[in-house]
């Protein structure tokens, strides 16, 4: 059962469910979790000790299995910076720090190690790191990701601002991008809201009358109707060698910062994310 690191909710289908869930919320990781299982600690010593006991490392302090520690350095006592995981010696910090992160998915200043770099690279982005910097533009509340400020919006959470939802956040990106760099120009919007009650209900399950998916209990079936889950792709990513659709801004956010297909730097999103759902600028990417 992979846990989210903030709110504490469980993912028996796995890590990857957990970290999406994290990525579309803005919440972290277990601080001290192991590389291998779903197990998580109180301190980075109880981690390494459960870890030596199950035999739980992988072989990524090998630079050498995967080949890149040769791009950034090499062994030279004449180099003011050494890799603390293996013989390859830099001229920066910074070439350092870059080679333990992409060789050896290994963070330093947190002395801890990742299963894959998309993990590691999740770590980096997160408020360990960067702390909560992402202010929504019209309340008191900070996120470590712009995914997270945007999902508040989409939401209807902010306080200053209850009419917005993800509806109304698509109207507004739709009215600053005429050149349909990320929102889709195509289509009527479609805000048709669903609901359901006790006739839902099919004997064993609340069952959805769209998709047929089954729920426990009513408020289940009603969250997961008044979800986009059923609502036509109102996105689309700005590299057109990419142009994966998304539902939500959340989403498409979340994408860029993943930096998964290149469109944009992690660090270009922050800066771009109070143009996309506030002020009267057009949009540029």
């Amino acid at each position: 059962m992979y846990e989210c690191g903030d709110c504490g909710k469980a993912f028996p289908a796995g890590w990857k469910a957990r970290d999406q869930h994290c990525n579309m919320t803005g919440h972290d990781l277990p601080e001290f979790e192991c590389d291998t299982c779903d197990a998580y600690f109180g301190s980075e010593k109880a981690r390494r000790q459960h870890m030596s006991a199950k035999g739980h490392f992988s072989n990524q302090y090998d630079s050498s299995s995967n080949g890149g520690s040769s791009n950034y350095g090499y062994y030279d006592d004449d180099q003011d910076w050494e890799c603390a995981l293996c013989d390859f010696c830099f001229g920066t910090e910074d070439g350092c720090n870059q080679h333990m992160v992409e060789d050896h998915l290994y963070c330093n200043d947190c002395d801890r190690s990742f299963m894959n770099y998309n993990n590691i690279k999740q770590h980096l982005n997160s408020k360990v790191h960067r702390g909560s910097t992402i202010k929504c533009p019209f309340c008191a509340a900070t996120y470590a990701t712009a995914t997270g400020m945007v999902h508040h919006l989409e939401r209807g959470c902010c306080p200053r601002a209850p009419e917005l939802d993800r509806h109304e956040i698509y109207r507004l990106v739709h009215s600053r991008d005429p050149n349909a760099t990320i929102s889709k120009h195509s289509l009527q919007l479609d805000t048709t809201t669903y609901s359901a009650t006790e006739r839902a209900w099919n004997g064993r399950y609340y069952e959805c009358y769209l998709c047929h998916r089954q729920f426990n209990q009513l408020s289940g079936l009603n969250q997961h109707l008044s979800s986009p889950i059923h609502q036509e792709a109102l996105y689309h990513c700005p590299n057109f060698r990419c142009r994966v659709e998304f539902k939500t801004l959340a989403a498409i956010i979340n994408h860029l910062e993943s930096e998964t297909c290149g469109a944009m730097r992690f660090e270009a999103v922050q800066q771009q994310i109070g143009n996309i759902v506030s002020g009267n600028r057009l949009l540029r990417f």
